[in-house]
């Protein structure tokens, strides 16, 4: 017993000053990190003020800075030394001299640079970013509308580079698309949408030389026919966006020998001059189209139908804006079986006879819009009930037409809905209730929906524990009761609308403060919502990023000032000017 007590009394054990956070490894740290980067980006801040190893781990672990002022870049640059996307959406004013310290200071590590919404760079300050960052593959100069030719050709340097946008870079044209195609041969996605100065010499020119290209898209450019055949021998093209390209038309698609054997996604919005005929030559030999769209375009007859009877695995259609025929529906629900979303929102032409016979073939439909199908009743929604029970997502704005019951209907088959709009329609408490048992329910829209009270969202405050985002707008019969039964049942939510409820008092605002990963909160046009409601909103939800207080009568400076200290993350701060005295 004495040698036991002897070997115990000599056993070492660490002093209560040691620091058990310095024994854990760097790898060990840097999954902590990520899984903080995973739930809660903001909690990558405390944590590197814990202690000075930790800050020191957390320099060396961050891969994307997004800086909110230029000014600050040089003091940014020297703490984080490995990172590899730079986000410059927040600033503004990007100079060549900001570019020009970011290529020096990243110049192997950087990847990816966005200045989609930056501007007074030229083509010296790319050049030098291209010139220094050779791993460079991604970069955003959409909405540079002052690029020109000459600054462009500065990117056909980036050897490496895979992925470019070059969106509303309205001064481009094919010269300078030209030299992109010639010194970039590594590109696997292009966006030139409206960039007006490009034409079929520039597009040819990169389907030739840029034989790796996944994604490209073509929206708003004046373009004909003459480009798509090149286009169309991609090897692995697999997204293609012709959006509102009013040159292509049936004539000039009839020369095309065969379409895209790797196609899976193509977009023909807006191409008025497209109709069947053009569609069936532009799809021929495309086996592998998955996704369709050509909203705002021809009718939808039996004719442009039957077109799509060869695509096999098509499992998405966006009719959007068409004028759409009862037989047109028929035939899509006999030859599409594979459906796994469509929408006709704000199609004309959209009967219970149309959608009632192509719902009753989509037993595995997932995602359907019928917003602004107002000659729909309760006989459709009875068939999408009974049918698509597989549904995840249903929209239905303004189908002022379908009787409360429906909702009740809705309830009862489809468990499986995440995402619901039900803005401006008749559905009432009797339908929150039934609609509560969908228990993955994520977003609900229910603006303007003045026969729902309290006690509907009490069901769904009770039930629905996965809501993050919830709208009502103008639900004129809420009052704190049903607002603080979702704050209690809903701790995920992350935005909420209840702009106009004018029963809302600051009890709703309180209750609604303890939802922490609330990002949006509108309260426009709330009479009774004062300072301190405001102030315990300011103090709770620091995640903060949008924030509606217009027309709230009673909100002073005392409601403004906690926003500013504890709102970090708000994009814009409530001027008090502009607020009533």
């Amino acid at each position: 017993m004495k040698k036991q007590r002897t070997k115990m009394a000599k056993t070492s054990y660490p002093s209560s000053k040691t620091n058990f956070f310095d024994l854990l490894s760097e790898e060990i740290i840097f999954i902590i990190l990520d899984y903080l980067n995973y739930t809660n980006p903001q909690d990558r801040k405390s944590f590197s003020l814990v202690s000075k190893s930790f800050y020191s781990v957390e320099s060396k672990h961050r891969r994307t800075l997004k800086p909110l002022r230029s000014e600050y870049l040089p003091s940014i640059l020297n703490r984080y030394s490995q990172i590899s996307t730079v986000d410059l959406t927040l600033c503004p004013r990007i100079t060549d001299y900001s570019l020009s310290i970011i290529a020096s200071t990243y110049a192997n590590t950087l990847h990816f640079v966005d200045l989609s919404r930056s501007k007074f760079f030229s083509g010296d300050g790319l050049a030098v970013l291209v010139a220094n960052c050779v791993n460079l593959k991604g970069l955003d100069l959409s909405n540079s509308m002052n690029l020109r030719d000459s600054a462009v050709a500065a990117i056909g340097e980036a050897k490496n580079l895979e992925n470019l946008w070059l969106g509303r870079c309205k001064f481009v044209t094919d010269i300078g698309i030209g030299c992109i195609a010639v010194g970039c041969p590594k590109l696997k996605l292009i966006n030139l949408k409206w960039c007006l100065g490009i034409g079929d010499l520039g597009i040819e020119l990169v389907a030739v030389k840029c034989k790796e290209l996944r994604s490209l898209d073509l929206s708003y450019l004046p373009i004909t026919s003459k480009c798509l055949p090149a286009i169309l021998k991609l090897q692995y093209l697999e997204e293609l966006f012709l959006e509102g390209c009013f040159g292509i038309d049936d004539d000039s698609l009839a020369a095309l020998k065969q379409g895209s054997k790797s196609l899976k996604t193509l977009d023909m919005s807006s191409c008025e001059n497209v109709s069947d005929t053009g569609l069936s030559s532009l799809t021929s030999g495309t086996g592998c189209l998955q996704q369709l769209t050509l909203a705002y375009g021809s009718p939808v007859t039996l004719d442009l139908a039957r077109s799509l009877q060869r695509l096999s695995k098509l499992q998405s259609i966006k009719l959007d804006g068409c004028l759409v025929t009862c037989s047109g529906l028929q035939a899509i629900g006999n030859h599409c079986a594979s459906l796994r979303e469509l929408s006709v929102s704000k199609c004309s032409g959209v009967t219970d006879e149309g959608m009632s016979s192509l719902v009753k073939k989509q037993k595995e439909l997932r995602k359907l819009d019928i917003t602004c199908c107002r000659q729909l009743t309760c006989v459709s929604i009875a068939h999408i009930a009974y049918s698509c029970t597989s549904l995840t997502s249903l929209k239905m704005e303004s189908c002022t037409l379908v009787p409360r019951e429906a909702f009740v209907l809705l309830g009862r088959k489809c468990h499986l809905l995440e995402e619901l709009d039900f803005t401006d329609n008749e559905i009432d408490d009797e339908g929150l209730k039934s609609i509560s048992k969908c228990s993955r329910l994520s977003i609900l829209k229910l603006g303007i929906c003045l026969n729902i009270t309290d006690e509907g969202l009490c069901h769904i405050g009770n039930r629905c524990s996965k809501l993050v985002e919830l709208d009502l707008y103008r639900s004129m019969e809420i009052t704190d009761l049903g607002i603080t039964a979702i704050a209690h049942g809903c701790p995920g939510l992350e935005m909420i609308n209840m702009s106009y409820c004018k029963a809302v008092t600051d009890a709703s605002l309180i209750s609604m403060s303890k939802c922490v990963k609330l990002n949006t909160f509108e309260c426009r046009g709330c009479p009774l919502i004062t300072s301190l409601g405001i102030a315990a909103v300011a103090v709770g939800c620091k995640h903060l990023t949008k924030l509606d207080i217009k027309k709230c009568v009673n909100i002073n400076d005392f409601g403004v000032l906690p926003l500013v200290h504890f709102s970090h993350n708000l994009k814009e701060v409530p001027c008090v000017s502009e607020l009533p005295v």
